[in-house]
């Protein structure tokens, strides 16, 4: 029987046997937390990119949710088991990735288990180096299929806000890319559930800005991260 993703995080940091998590795996599942972004480095590529979108992200949980957020960005390695006790992982980058043996172990056991991690390609382009890795990493690991776009009536797109599908971003309207708007994500799902969203539109730079400049905007463009993270505490 499919487990919460809270539930996930409790049998998680209750492992003794065989695996020896560090102290942040008990940071990240903290109980005076509902939610902790937690972004994944990895030994390929460039993990380390949209340094403001996390910021802007959490305050749109505060300021549209109900949940208790750390305002605190953490950063783990995949390599690293103590990933496999967060709820919510971020990874993003431009170019090659290319996981070690630990960061394909974890990621899988993680997946398969009741994780979600949310990646994003920086390139906004189906063909580049990032997007055409990534995508034979998780046909490595899940099977060819297993990467499939779903569809725009999906809960994701109505689990807060309402959507039509993904928005378009003004990277893709601007042409940035491979010059194409993406009107779809695609996701890797596990018992019915989404526990790898993939999109190629580059959110994670959309939302590269200080929260404060968010008055400045007609539509605040993180009300879809908002959707994501609700998705993934509560599917």
């Amino acid at each position: 029987m499919p487990i919460t993703r809270r539930e996930f995080i409790q049998a998680c940091s209750a492992l003794s046997s065989g695996l020896l998590f560090s102290k942040l795996s008990w940071a990240l599942s903290k109980p005076e937390y509902d939610f902790v972004f937690t972004r994944l480095s990895y030994e390929s590529g460039n993990w380390e990119v949209d340094e403001r979108m996390p910021a802007n992200v959490l305050n749109s949980l505060i300021e549209y949710t109900s949940l208790r957020v750390d305002l605190t960005e953490r950063v783990v390695p995949l390599a690293d088991p103590a990933m496999l006790g967060a709820p919510f992982c971020y990874l993003a980058g431009h170019r090659l990735v290319q996981f070690s043996s630990e960061e394909k172990d974890n990621f899988k056991r993680y997946v398969e288990n009741g994780g979600f991690v949310f990646v994003d390609d920086c390139n906004h382009d189906i063909d580049g180096m990032f997007a055409t890795s990534f995508e034979r990493q998780m046909a490595e690991l899940f099977g060819d299929e297993a990467l499939q776009k779903i569809p725009n009536d999906h809960p994701l797109y109505s689990c807060f806000f309402e959507f039509d599908g993904p928005p378009r971003t003004s990277i893709e309207l601007n042409g940035w890319g491979d010059d194409l708007v993406h009107n779809y994500l695609k996701a890797i799902e596990v018992n019915g559930r989404i526990a790898v969203l993939y999109s190629n539109k580059d959110l994670g730079c959309e939302w590269d800005y200080d929260f404060r400049n968010k008055r400045f905007l007609r539509v605040d463009n993180t009300k879809f991260a908002v959707n994501i993270v609700i998705y993934a505490m509560t599917a």
